[in-house]
């Protein structure tokens, strides 16, 4: 039996606090009229039984019942659970306010619960509004998953564009700061094809609201991107933290009471039906080139590949594509990354794209293949510096 399920002792059962799961229990008792054990159990489970069997959520429901009302943070009368003053108290610091009031289970759960799983409890009333509509949800999600700054009403092209910004950072290992500004120099197509190298599943997405939801059930542990789905994706991660935090504790408490060597609890494998867990937002492999070493690379292979007569040479994009894609498999970029990041680094002046003054049918295939989009040009090679 694990440590969460016997009958070991909790560590610090006598002082004032809660645990991570004693704070949820809490958040359940702030209603109106309180709750009940069975009810606490009931409409705390869909945050645990993920985790753990109904049995095991029971029992851990009720222990943790237990150490709340033993340490006076929890009031039961009538069969009726409430927290006391005090138990107000450390919910409220937990939920980051200055105090709480009894509010419909509902709102807790929706507003205050998922607020605390995406780490934004402390935003203002007004910000954490938005934590009730979909496309509100989604955008919290996705500025937080990806560090963008957490503001109301982002329109669904804005946040592409920012997260356009993000994907061309990534690209380059996070060792340059993209000078796209707001990621307007990109169209609307391109920023959209980049921000989808974001996606634990790379690809086009058709628009901007489907970009967004993808990326928001992703880093949620959603199974789908609908209001529903994303909360209880976000409450389920709130859940599994508090488990692991308990398990710590349980663990620590039997070789504090036992002086014996205890094996380890078994690590808390998810059900068959828990969605994988959320990708986390980070640098890529360090194998990705910064800014000066992507455009040292980029210019040899255009001066292997080059076209033309002295004083005028220049490399088709694909050809140089294919030189990157062959010689540099340990930078791991795809081809809309590379483009974006030959326009960056056209940008800064690191080197020099030209496109096509004079176009012939028999080269109409590599002009297709080569094109790349930035501000209001075409550009379709890279010129040899000699």
């Amino acid at each position: 039996m694990s440590a969460l399920g016997n009958g070991a002792p909790l560590a610090g059962s006598r002082r004032i606090g809660a645990t991570e799961i004693g704070h949820l229990i809490l958040a359940r008792l702030a209603t109106p009229n309180g709750a009940s054990r069975a009810q606490v159990t009931s409409d705390l489970a869909p945050l645990f039984t993920h985790k753990l069997s109904s049995a095991d959520w029971r029992r851990l429901a009720e222990k943790e019942i237990g150490r709340l009302v033993a340490t006076g943070l929890a009031l039961e009368e009538k069969n009726r659970l409430v927290p006391s003053e005090e138990g107000h108290a450390v919910l409220a610091r937990y939920l980051g306010r200055k105090t709480t009031e009894p509010q419909p289970w509902p709102e807790l759960r929706d507003i205050a619960l998922v607020a605390k799983g995406l780490g934004v409890e402390k935003e203002t009333a007004e910000r954490l509004r938005m934590l009730a509509r979909l496309e509100g949800l989604r955008t919290v999600i996705v500025q937080k998953a990806f560090g963008l700054p957490l503001r109301r009403n982002v329109p669904p092209t804005k946040l592409r564009a920012q997260l356009a910004v993000v994907a061309l950072e990534h690209a380059f290992g996070n060792r340059i700061k993209a000078g796209f500004g707001k990621g307007s120099a990109l169209s609307a197509k391109a920023g959209r094809l980049l921000a989808g190298q974001l996606s634990k599943n790379p690809r086009a997405f058709a628009t901007d609201a489907k970009l967004i939801a993808e990326l928001a059930a992703e880093h949620a542990g959603a199974r789908d991107a609908t209001l529903e789905g994303l909360r209880m994706g976000v409450l389920r991660g709130l859940g599994a933290r508090a488990l692991e935090a308990a398990l710590a504790e349980a663990e620590t408490a039997e070789r504090t009471v036992m002086p014996v060597l205890v094996a380890a609890a078994p690590a808390l494998k998810p059900a068959a039906n828990d969605p994988a867990p959320a990708a986390k937002a980070g640098p890529p492999s360090s194998a990705r080139p910064d800014l000066a070493e992507f455009a040292r690379t980029v210019k040899q292979a255009a001066a292997e590949r080059a076209e033309g007569w002295a004083g005028s040479r220049k490399a088709y994009i694909s050809h140089v594509w294919e030189t990157i894609r062959l010689n540099r498999p340990n930078w791991e970029v795809s081809e809309i990354e590379f483009k974006c990041m030959l326009a960056e680094a056209h940008r800064a002046g690191a080197l020099v794209l030209a496109n096509a003054d004079l176009k012939d049918k028999r080269s109409r295939e590599d002009l297709e293949s080569s094109a790349v989009l930035y501000k209001n040009m075409v550009w379709h090679f890279v010129r040899v510096e000699e």
